[in-house]
């Protein structure tokens, strides 16, 4: 029997990378998308073709009522999710005095807050099958912080603690709860670095160079498939930097 996979931020970087790593033959894939409905909506037809079943779910992660109606979307496909992958997230990089009130509540909402609405959609069906694992993209910087990336490293910080606490609460129901704290990945969003830039902080990282997309894919696909004894582990996955 296939399992059900939902997978946030799937129109690009890491998300699209799992998408595809996923896409074997025993994976249903629900793949969200909303600033680049275009390219998922082209994913989805390009997995589609090669006959792995795919449905798109355009909107706002960051909007509980759209999370809840991408539920529903999912509900009428399926009996419900067997592995959750939490990736959408944004970045924003400048001084503390500049950050807007606004922009604080888009990082939390987009990178935080979506996180509880999906574990909060996921679980009933979980619970009651005693079965499932949550996997949430976490970043270096929620471990130790980044210089004028304040929002993102406490957004990604809460994505850990939240990470560890729900492993808690949701072991005595067989569901596994990890999270991977990524380092520098090569996406779209670090394509703001110069190349100079990209030089001095690949020179910083013990491997040598960024990560690419489907390295951190291939872990999740790793992940998923690992013992239920593993849970509440925020792993690092940072070529050593930390």
């Amino acid at each position: 029997m296939k399992k059900n996979v939902w997978i946030t931020g799937a129109s690009r970087g890491i998300g699209r990378a799992c998408a595809l790593a996923f896409a074997d033959g025993e994976h249903r894939l629900f793949l969200n998308g909303f600033h680049s409905a275009d390219p998922l909506m082209e994913l989805c037809h390009t997995l589609t073709e090669k006959e792995t079943e795919c449905i798109p779910l355009i909107g706002d992660i960051s909007d509980s009522r759209q999370v809840q109606e991408m539920y529903a979307q999912i509900e009428a496909n399926c009996d419900g999710i067997d592995i959750l992958i939490n990736n959408a997230g944004i970045a924003h990089f400048g001084l503390l005095c500049d950050l807007s009130d606004e922009d604080w509540d888009r990082i939390i909402r987009t990178n935080l807050s979506s996180v509880f609405y999906t574990c909060r959609a996921v679980l009933p069906s979980m619970i009651s099958k005693k079965s499932g694992k949550i996997l949430n993209v976490s970043s270096m910087w929620g471990r130790v912080g980044a210089s004028c990336e304040v929002a993102y490293s406490a957004s990604k910080a809460g994505v850990q603690g939240l990470t560890q606490a729900l492993a808690k609460e949701l072991a005595p129901s067989n569901i596994q709860v990890n999270a991977v704290a990524c380092g520098v990945i090569d996406t779209d969003m670090n394509a703001r670095l110069s190349e100079t830039d990209r030089k001095n902080l690949a020179e910083e990282i013990p491997a040598g160079r960024f990560a690419r997309p489907e390295e951190v894919a291939n872990f999740l696909y790793d992940l998923s498939r690992s013992p239920e004894y593993l849970t509440g582990q925020v792993i690092g996955f940072d070529g050593g930097y930390i």
